[in-house]
C-alpha cells in the first residue's frame, strides 16, 4: 500500500480510503450490512493496509460510526496508526438543533461520535454540506474550537458549490481559524463537472479531493455486473443519476467496458485507476459490501493508464447537471 499527503497537511493515509456507510444497521436501509456481516471487510482493508476509514453520524443513525470503532479497536493495530473520518450536519433526531452546523449542533455532534466511536478524537471531521441557515463564522469557529480542544485534528467539508468554498477558506485565513485541508465530493468517470471549478480551487488552495462513489453508485462497475439489493433500492442513486441510464451516459459505460476487454480488467478498475490519477485526488472513497469489491480497488491502484485510453475514456463525456449537493 502507498501512502499520500492529505492535501498540504502531512498527515499520511492510504490511496484507498474504506467507506462505513455500508456497514451499520439494515434496519436503516436495506443494503447496509449489520455488524456481523461488516467486520469481516474491516478486517480485510486493515490486513490490506488501509489505514483511512470513512464515516458519518448520520449513517445507521450512529449504528455506523459504533460498528467501526469496534472493528477498529478489535482488528486495527492501534489507535495512532489509523486515519478515522466523520461528518456532522444531517438530522439525528426530531428536534430543530439535532442537525445543521450551529454550534450548539456541533459541539454536541462531536461528542456523541466520539462515544460511538469509542475514541478521545477524529483525525478529520467534516461538514458533511453547507447550511445555508448558520453563519459561516459560527460555523468555523465552532469547529476551530473543537481542533483546539484536542477532540479534531483535521478539518474537511462535502459536496458545495466552489464560491461557497473559497467564501470558507477566506473566514477561515481572515480570523485566523483552522482552515480546511480536505474535500471530498462527488466526482467519478460519469460525472465530472467538479473539473470546472471545485477542483482547480482545491489545486490552488492545497486542498486534498477525497471523492465520494467513485463507481457511480455502482453504474460503473459494467453491465455485467447483478443485480443487487442497493441497486434496486438506493433512492438517493436514482436522485443523482436518474431512473433510466441516458443516452450520453449509455455511451460513456460502453466505452469503458470497450476499455476494460481490450486491458483484459474489469470495468471498476479501469474506473478507479482513471479517478486516483486525476490532479489533486488523494484516496477514493469506496465501499465494499463483497471481498471482491475490495480486491477490485486494490488491484486498482497498480493500474497506470496511459494518455491515449484516458482520452478515449473522457472524450464520450457529456455536461451533467449538478447533483450530489445538499437541497
Amino acid at each position: 500500500m502507498d501512502y499520500l499527503n492529505l492535501g498540504a497537511t502531512g498527515l499520511k493515509v492510504s490511496r484507498i480510503c474504506l467507506g462505513a456507510m455500508t456497514y451499520g444497521s439494515s434496519k436503516w436501509r436495506p443494503w447496509v450490512l449489520d455488524e456481523e456481516a461488516s467486520r469481516p471487510l474491516l478486517k480485510q482493508g486493515l490486513e490490506a493496509g488501509i489505514n483511512f476509514f470513512d464515516t458519518a453520524d448520520m449513517y445507521s443513525l450512529g449504528a455506523s460510526e459504533e460498528v467501526l470503532g469496534r472493528a477498529l479497536k478489535d482488528f486495527g493495530p492501534g489507535r495512532d496508526k489509523v486515519v478515522i473520518a466523520t461528518k456532522v450536519f444531517y438530522p439525528m433526531g426530531d428536534d430543530p438543533n439535532q442537525r445543521g452546523l450551529s454550534r450548539k449542533h456541533i459541539m454536541h455532534a462531536i461528542d456523541d461520535s466520539l462515544r460511538r466511536l469509542g475514541t478521545d478524537y477524529v483525525d478529520l471531521y467534516y461538514i458533511h454540506r453547507f447550511d445555508p441557515e448558520t453563519a459561516i463564522e459560527e460555523t468555523i469557529q465552532a469547529l476551530h474550537d473543537l481542533v483546539r480542544a484536542g477532540k479534531v485534528l483535521y478539518l474537511g467539508a462535502s459536496s458545495m458549490p466552489a464560491w461557497r468554498f473559497a467564501t470558507m477558506l477566506y473566514v477561515a485565513d481572515a480570523n485566523g481559524w483552522t482552515r480546511f485541508t480536505v474535500m471530498q465530493n462527488h466526482y467519478n468517470l460519469l460525472y465530472r463537472e467538479e473539473e470546472r471549478e471545485m477542483i482547480p480551487l482545491c489545486l490552488e488552495e492545497g486542498i486534498g479531493v477525497v471523492p465520494w462513489s467513485p463507481l457511480a453508485r455502482g453504474l460503473l462497475a459494467g453491465k455485467r455486473r447483478p443485480e443487487t439489493v442497493r441497486a434496486a433500492t438506493d433512492i438517493y442513486r436514482k436522485e443523482i443519476y436518474g431512473d433510466e441510464i441516458g443516452e450520453g451516459d449509455a455511451r460513456l459505460i460502453a466505452r469503458l467496458e470497450a476499455v476494460a476487454e481490450t486491458l483484459g480488467l474489469p470495468p471498476a478498475q479501469i474506473a478507479l485507476a482513471w479517478l486516483s490519477q486525476k490532479p489533486a485526488v488523494v484516496a477514493p472513497i469506496v465501499g465494499a459490501s463483497k471481498p471482491q469489491h475490495l480486491q477490485d480497488a486494490l488491484a486498482a491502484l497498480d493500474v497506470r493508464l496511459d494518455a491515449e485510453t484516458v482520452a478515449s475514456l473522457e472524450e464520450v463525456y457529456i455536461p451533467h447537471a449538478v447533483a450530489g449537493m445538499a437541497r
